[in-house]
C-alpha cells in the first residue's frame, strides 16, 4: 500500500514512524518545504509544491499513490482544499488528521479574532509589548501597527518579514513547556500575546503562562477546511489505513 501524508507537523512525523513499522506499507512524507531543516524521519520525504490541485492529481497518478492523508498544519487552508479537489479527481481515500483546538478555560483571557489583520487591530493603539508565536509567513500583518515592541519565536530567522523598529527574534524548536514561556514572558515585561489556535500540546506551554500570569491572547480562529473523514486519534488513522488497504 502506497500512502502520501501531507506533513509539516508533529503528528505527521509521528504518523510516518507508525506506519513505516508495518509491513507493505510504502509512505511518502509531502512537507512544504518552508523549514530548512525539518526534523528526521524513517520514511522517503519530498519537499515543495505539486503545482495547485491538477499538479497533485497528476502526481498522485503517476506515483501510484492507494491512499492520502492530510497531516498538515491546522492553518494550512490551501493544501488541504487542493488534497481534496486531487483525491476526489482520482477517487482515492482521503483522511483529514487534525489535532483538537484549544478551547477557552477558567482565567485565560482571549480575544478571538479571524484572520491576522484583525489580530494586528486588536492590539490597539498604545504600545505593548507583544509576543508574536504565529511563524515567519505572516508576520508582515503586524507592520500596519509599529508603535508596539515585538517579541517573535519561529523555527526560521524572520529576515525582513516584520518591518518595524523594535522587534526581537528568537530561533527555537517546540515543545516548550509552561515554566519555561513563563520566565520568558517575564523577562520580556510581555503584556499581551498573539496565537494561531493550533492545539496540541508542543506550544501550549504560551496559552498556560499566560494564564498564569494574567495576560490576554489574541487567538486567531483556524480556516475553514473541506468537509470530509477527519480524526484526532493516532490509533484510529492506523485503523483508517487498514480499512483501507487495498486487496492483494
Amino acid at each position: 500500500m502506497r500512502i502520501l501524508i501531507l506533513g509539516g507537523t508533529a503528528d505527521a512525523a509521528s504518523l510516518s514512524q507508525s506506519l513505516a513499522e508495518r509491513p507493505a506499507t510504502g509512505v511518502i512524507l509531502s512537507l512544504a518545504g518552508r523549514t530548512r531543516a525539518p526534523s528526521p524521519v524513517p520514511v522517503p520525504t519530498r519537499s515543495g509544491g505539486f503545482g495547485g490541485a491538477e499538479g497533485l492529481r497528476d502526481w498522485l497518478l503517476h506515483t501510484r499513490i492507494d491512499a492520502v492523508i492530510d497531516a498538515t498544519h491546522p492553518f494550512a487552508a490551501m493544501i488541504s482544499q487542493n488534497a481534496a479537489m486531487a483525491c476526489a479527481a482520482c477517487d482515492l481515500p482521503l483522511l483529514a488528521f487534525r489535532r483538537a483546538p484549544w478551547t477557552r478555560v477558567a482565567g485565560d483571557r482571549w480575544i478571538d479574532v479571524a484572520s491576522m489583520v484583525e489580530a494586528a487591530a486588536a492590539l490597539g493603539s498604545q504600545p505593548r509589548r507583544v509576543f508574536l508565536t504565529i511563524g515567519r509567513q505572516e508576520l508582515a500583518a503586524f507592520a500596519t501597527a509599529p508603535q508596539h515592541v515585538y517579541l517573535v519565536r519561529t523555527i526560521e530567522p524572520i529576515g525582513d518579514a516584520l518591518p518595524v523598529p523594535q522587534v526581537t527574534a528568537l530561533q527555537a524548536r517546540g515543545p516548550f513547556d509552561e515554566a519555561a514561556d513563563s520566565a520568558l514572558l517575564r523577562d520580556h515585561g510581555i503584556d499581551m500575546l498573539v496565537s494561531k489556535n493550533s492545539g496540541g500540546i508542543a506550544t501550549y506551554g504560551k496559552i498556560a503562562a499566560a494564564r498564569a500570569l494574567s495576560l490576554p491572547v489574541v487567538m486567531v480562529s483556524r480556516p475553514d477546511k473541506p468537509d470530509g473523514p477527519f480524526t484526532e486519534s493516532l490509533d484510529d488513522a492506523l485503523a483508517w489505513v487498514e480499512a483501507h488497504r487495498p486487496a492483494p
